[in-house]
């Protein structure tokens, strides 16, 4: 199957495999403790057919790169988009139209992730998008999906982006969303709102966004659908669509602003506007990112075309052109379905892969390992200063993106992994990649002591209350995995704990943890995984296992083990009121229990017994694992992703350090992390 610029097998293999597994289905239990009986029940075994199946998925060029899911928001935007611009392939709109219909859930809506319930966002556009295929409302899912909207107050209560489609599409009038006028592009740095203090997602996804709400254009909407059935009332009379997103006071000052702009804007100057939306336009032609698309993101990717077609731009430009590819190779096929996915993941599949493989026994002489950092080592951002350098303008470039491109928006977490893959390798000739991606890392430290994924400084809390921001997801701030991540990472490459850099960030993790003794997990599901990378960079820097922070977060590991000896965390564990639930064991989430456990000391404790226990019952018999609860998050409780990789490197990783730990004693070549 074609993914990007080369052929991996079986690309999509692990979706049709996870369609046909029910939770807790006896006979995958059965099926999984005969192939675990017929290995003889050995680690050793596990640990080598795990091994086989990751190097099997390798590309030829040396990089990894495993399909990432999102909800049904982004095969169904995809869809939208196509019929905004008039430019429809059929083929891939039925196959996108049986994905959606496939992963509608019983409830009749779809949800944001694997067992949740009905998102009524995500069901309006899955709804609006099957309409568009060629549904009839009339057909049992679609009314179903209709009735569930309705039932919950209608297409009116969607959030801030889905009102701002719908307006787009006139289903909706602009007032329904808040304003956010082009002109922000002239606001100076110190003014209340910036773009550079708001975080790269959001930054790539306003700036065309907002070019487009200065124009107002409506899609060209070739066959005439529109969804005025899932509003309660009329659209146009319905007064009540902004609403305080944090009910503080901050939040009821902010709506008073959207009134007196929204009353000012048609007396803005029009020569102002004109100059805004070419300053806008300037940005998002800069940051393109060939074929990779803007930000690397497809909502950006999505909005930028948008925005093209409004401005009257040719098909044939080449820009055009570019921006319209990069989102076709967001696209993959299995059989009848596609799947659109959010962005592409290759450098953090790399990484990590090539992290769980050192483990089991690849070194730097493996052709894979070499292979795997030479493709790394090109991927690094040495020549560009990206919106990055607003708030560190004397610091040299040196970081990874997570796309196979995005120089303008290179991550912390990813050249942290990078580095750690770098390092434990052993591979000659990386000595300038590795210092000029430790002093990058260093250098994005914020004042806290933190690391943010991808700017530093970025806490402007404030900007949380404005009207736009429903989603709560507007910021970058520092987070204890990705702190975590850079904190082994320092230690790792040979900064002790008394490096001031290193001293702070532990200090930031002590200072960050729950109390019931675990971490939160920003960028994965949740605690387990926040757990799980704040332990290995305290191993990593030699923090005490006996530590009493380090015990009650082994506590706590051990009091979330479920009677298989998994783990199991879903991402109803961003509401503070469910953070405790536990629906079923997942792999990769108790490969990242054992690893932490491993991490603090535990390699001769039960609980990491039985969840190497539970990893060698429940692999695959062709040497995988699969997750079928989603394992991470793009903005809690709005957007949630599913890593397809997770399960085919997390559990080799763990099941190998655990039997370097019990076989040799020592930490290995993993330093904790």
């Amino acid at each position: 199957m074609r993914y990007g610029d080369f052929v991996m097998p079986d690309r999509l293999t692990d979706v049709r495999l996870e369609r046909d597994i029910a939770p807790g289905a006896a006979a995958a239990e059965l099926d999984a403790a005969r192939v675990f009986m017929a290995r003889g029940g050995s680690v050793d075994a596990a640990i080598a057919e795990a091994r086989e199946a990751l190097l099997a998925h390798q590309a030829p060029d040396g990089h990894w790169a495993f399909p990432l899911e999102a909800d049904a928001t982004i095969p169904a935007e995809y869809i939208l988009l196509e019929h905004f611009l008039d430019d429809i392939d059929d083929e891939v709109e039925q196959r996108l139209a049986n994905y959606l219909r496939r992963t509608q859930g019983a409830d009749g809506g779809w949800p944001l992730f694997a067992e949740g319930g009905l998102d009524v966002s995500a069901t309006v556009k899955a709804y609006f998008a099957l309409k568009l295929a060629g549904d009839s409302p009339d057909e049992p899912h679609m009314r179903r999906a209709r009735e569930a909207v309705l039932a919950r107050g209608g297409a009116a209560r969607c959030n801030v982006f889905t009102r701002f489609t719908l307006a787009l599409w006139g289903q909706v009038p602009w007032r329904a969303v808040p304003i956010m006028p082009v002109e922000i592009m002239h606001l100076p740095r110190w003014s209340f709102f910036h773009l550079s203090k708001v975080s790269y997602w959001s930054r790539t996804v306003i700036v065309p966004l907002i070019v487009l709400a200065a124009l107002k254009p409506r899609a060209r909407n070739p066959r005439h659908v529109d969804i005025r059935e899932l509003f309660v009332e009329d659209p146009f009379e319905e007064r009540s669509y902004l609403v305080n997103p944090t009910g503080a006071f901050l939040g009821e000052a902010f709506l008073f602003v959207d009134r007196v702009l929204r009353w000012a804007e048609p007396f803005f100057p029009e020569s102002a506007r004109r100059r805004a939306i070419d300053k806008a336009m300037s940005f998002t032609r800069e940051r393109l990112n060939g074929e990779d698309g803007l930000g690397g993101i497809f909502p950006a990717m999505a909005n930028t075309l948008m925005a093209f077609d409004a401005l009257g731009v040719s098909r044939n430009d080449p820009d055009y052109a570019t921006a319209r590819r990069a989102v076709r190779k967001l696209l993959l096929y299995d059989g009848d379905e596609a799947m659109c996915q959010p962005c592409l993941s290759p450098v953090w599949d790399t990484a990590l892969a090539a992290l769980a493989l050192i483990e089991s026994g690849e070194n730097g002489e493996s052709r894979s390992i070499d292979r795997a950092v030479e493709w790394l080592v090109g991927r690094q951002v040495t020549d560009v200063r990206g919106d990055w350098s607003d708030a560190r303008p004397d610091l040299a470039p040196g970081g990874w993106p997570f796309q196979y491109r995005n120089d303008y928006y290179p991550d912390t977490d990813d050249s942290a992994a990078v580095l750690m893959a770098i390092e434990k390798s052993g591979r000659a000739g990386c000595d300038e990649a590795m210092r000029t991606g430790i002093e990058w890392i260093l250098g994005m430290q914020s004042r806290n002591g933190g690391w943010g994924a991808f700017d530093a400084e970025n806490t402007h809390a404030y900007l949380n209350h404005i009207p736009f921001a429903d989603h709560g997801a507007l910021l970058d701030p520092p987070t204890a995995d990705v702190t975590a991540r850079c904190v082994g990472m320092l230690a790792q490459c040979g900064l002790g704990r008394d490096h001031p850099a290193v001293a702070r960030g532990l200090a930031f993790l002590r200072r960050v943890q729950e109390p019931d003794g675990s971490w939160y997990g920003r960028w994965g599901t949740n605690y387990v995984y926040g757990t799980w990378s704040v332990l290995s960079a305290f191993a990593a820097a030699g923090e005490d296992p006996q530590a009493p922070h380090i015990r009650r977060a082994v506590a706590w590991l051990e009091s979330r083990q479920r009677e298989d000896g998994g783990w199991g965390e879903d991402c109803h564990s961003y509401w503070p009121d469910r953070h405790t639930e536990s629906p079923e064991s997942v792999p990769s989430q108790t490969a990242w229990a054992v690893l932490a456990l491993l991490a603090a000391g535990e390699a001769d404790g039960e609980a990491a017994e039985c969840g190497v226990g539970y990893l060698t019952r429940t692999q695959g018999s062709d040497g995988r694992w699969i997750d079928r609860l989603y394992n991470a998050v793009g903005f809690p409780r709005v957007f949630y992703l599913k890593y397809h990789g997770y399960a085919a490197y997390f559990p080799l990783w763990a099941l190998a350090r655990y039997r370097n730990l019990r076989r040799n004693g020592d930490a290995g070549p993993n330093h904790g992390n």
